[in-house]
């Protein structure tokens, strides 16, 4: 993109708790860029308003639950990314004043997936639990591994089988969550223990030599990914992913890389 944001913005519900505006400015800081990135919280029914009214200011931002998919429809131009996963959590306005969205939870999926197991992942089978766009950006990161494919768990299993449709030459829905505890990979793509300490999966149940990876973040890491090390599993929570994700659209918003030191070192000591 070329034309720089008026603003940057982070837009979902509840965003109370949200990392990004802390590493976001501090990658503002970090590039000597004069915005600052803010938080959102809007109520559904105010969400075609305000985007209205962000198109018309030129604001750029982000997208987390409940209006990823949302935000898919409103754009008017998809990356070709975004456009697989069928969400949006990335956007601008172009030189033409189109909204544009786009895609970096998975490349963020990507990163961590990393980051965990020391490279990128081949001829292993995911267990993936919810069908929402997360769910989506796993699904379509495991496409472009070698060799890998995908079972996909959801408490309504019509949502399960409607994604796995979308994905079906990796991806496939059970009905059985036992069937996920045992994948290699483990990945909790739901927002269970985001706001509280239930857990998207009994601990007891993860097979003993699978990894964890719960894109739910907290600080100090959720009770389920602290649960499921303590019984010996390699296991990381969704910060890293997150910080990924919000790099990759820095570098998309402004054309410069970001300091992905600078971010993680606000994340540490709670900066603001």
């Amino acid at each position: 993109m070329t034309r720089r944001p008026a603003r940057l913005v982070l837009l979902g519900h509840p965003v109370g708790h949200s990392l990004s505006p802390t590493f976001q400015n501090a990658a503002l800081r970090a590039a000597g860029i004069p915005l600052r990135y803010e938080a959102l919280d809007l109520e559904p029914a105010d969400f075609d308003r305000c985007v209205a009214s962000l198109v018309t200011d030129g604001v750029a931002g982000n997208v987390t639950v409940p209006f990823k998919e949302r935000m898919r429809e409103r754009c008017d131009h998809l990356t070709p990314l975004s456009a697989r996963v069928g969400a949006v959590n990335v956007f601008w306005v172009d030189d033409d004043g189109r909204l544009v969205g786009d895609n970096s939870d998975v490349g963020g999926f990507n990163a961590a997936v990393v980051k965990l197991l020391g490279e990128l992942p081949r001829g292993i089978t995911v267990g993936v639990l919810g069908a929402g766009g997360a769910a989506a950006a796993v699904l379509a990161a495991v496409e472009s591994w070698t060799g890998c494919d995908a079972h996909v768990y959801n408490r309504t299993p019509e949502r399960a089988a409607h994604l796995c449709a979308r994905f079906r030459s990796v991806a496939r829905p059970v009905d059985d969550v036992g069937v996920i505890a045992g994948a290699q990979l483990v990945v909790n793509a739901t927002s269970v223990g985001l706001h509280d300490d239930a857990m998207p999966l009994d601990p007891a149940l993860v097979a003993p030599a699978s990894a964890v990876l719960d894109l739910v973040y907290r600080r100090g890491e959720t009770p389920w990914v602290r649960a499921v090390r303590a019984r010996g599993h390699r296991a990381h929570d969704g910060l890293g992913m997150l910080i990924e994700q919000g790099a990759l659209a820095f570098e998309t918003w402004f054309g410069v890389p970001a300091d992905r030191g600078a971010m993680w070192a606000s994340v540490r000591d709670g900066g603001a």
